[in-house]
């Protein structure tokens, strides 16, 4: 559960012309602008009959193409680095490596949304009511075997604020980011993982 947890990051009417050329346009000129990315970041997982919640926090970064590394702290260290090449998972307290080829692990995910190039071709768009204060855009995965439902994404103006994804077995995973920096200088060794000496390897 911890695992799928770090792995994981709808309905309503659409809100006339005028809404949906807004939150498309700014999930379109995001992801077009803003070519690297730094945010704090909370995530709370939903079981799917909503009676059990479970949160964590850390940082997560991203560099085009298809770069990201999200650091968890809190409750567990984790680690989850993409290099565009292999997705690396660290779980500290089990010293574990999990490692995927890149395009397996990700597909039309969450992370491929944010660090791919291929928005339109992955993704069907749509725009969203507008709700707490966001601009919401709804992105659905154009392959119908992938490991999630829906996603939707949400803006403040024009800086990212939330994502909130339902996965394949109905649970919601929200993650709210704040300390968001737009093209902030990030070194190459931030997408590079080597595993801890001593730690057990699974995968390829």
């Amino acid at each position: 559960m911890r695992r799928r947890g770090a792995l994981v990051l709808l309905g309503g009417l659409l809100a006339g012309g005028a809404a949906e050329a807004d939150s498309l346009d700014v999930l379109r000129g995001f992801i077009a602008d803003v070519k690297t990315g730094s945010a704090a970041f909370t995530q709370t997982v939903t079981s799917p009959d909503g009676a059990k919640k479970r949160s964590s926090s850390g940082r997560f970064e991203f560099a085009r193409p298809n770069r990201f590394r999200f650091d968890y702290k809190k409750p567990y260290a984790q680690l989850i680095v993409g290099d565009g090449q292999k997705v690396w998972l660290y779980d500290a307290d089990l010293n574990q490596v999990t490692v995927r080829p890149f395009n397996e692990a990700l597909g039309a995910t969450p992370a491929a949304l944010l660090t791919g190039t291929s928005l339109e071709r992955d993704f069907e768009l749509k725009a969203l009511p507008d709700e707490g204060g966001l601009q919401w855009a709804e992105a659905l995965p154009r392959a119908k075997d992938g490991s999630f439902q829906s996603l939707k994404i949400g803006f403040r103006g024009k800086t990212l604020a939330a994502i909130e994804i339902v996965d394949a077995f109905g649970q919601r995973s929200r993650l709210d980011f704040s300390q968001v920096e737009a093209n902030p200088a990030l070194a190459a060794e931030r997408f590079r993982f080597t595993p801890p000496v001593g730690s057990d390897v699974i995968g390829s």
